[in-house]
């Protein structure tokens, strides 16, 4: 570890790693015409396609992390290319159903290949992808994930420091 990241805050690292990750998979999608927030949206429509959910825009923006109106920004584009199909959701006619299309799975499988290769590299120093380090690792980020931050808490301690 560089002397630089030892004295770091682990919000620091977060940031510094979010950055390093968003950089390379932005570079290595770029061939195949996708960022990464179309990955995002394209690796999580397979995933969610092969255990046979058809989510909605909302549903895919709470999966991913993403801004509902950014995916819906997203699916819109993605639907003019011919990789992403939006349906009106019978139940709820202001919901949009999404599904890859034949040639966004195609793609999606190429991309999925592609991050994969890349995660290898990326996890390399912890054992590999599938080590009992990077296992941890995982843990502990959906930890992370799932544990709720209310700004608003964090600006009231501020103000009663002051």
């Amino acid at each position: 570890m560089s002397s630089a990241a030892e004295s770091a805050t682990a919000g620091f690292l977060v940031w510094r790693l979010s950055m390093k990750w968003r950089v390379a998979v932005d570079r290595a999608l770029a061939p195949l015409g996708m960022t990464h927030a179309q990955y995002a949206v394209m690796a999580s429509l397979h995933g969610l396609g092969r255990s046979g959910q058809r989510p909605s825009q909302r549903e895919l923006a709470d999966h991913t992390g993403l801004e509902a109106l950014y995916v819906s920004k997203l699916a819109r584009a993605l639907e003019s290319s011919g990789l992403v199909a939006r349906t009106r959701d019978p139940d709820d006619p202001r919901a949009m159903r999404l599904e890859l299309t034949e040639q966004g799975r195609e793609v999606t499988g190429r991309a999925i290949k592609v991050i994969q290769a890349l995660l290898d590299q990326l996890l390399e120093p912890l054992g590999g992808r599938h080590g009992p380090r990077v296992d941890v690792f995982t843990r502990e980020l959906a930890t992370l994930l799932d544990t709720p931050l209310d700004p608003t808490r964090t600006a009231e301690n501020e103000k009663e420091q002051s």
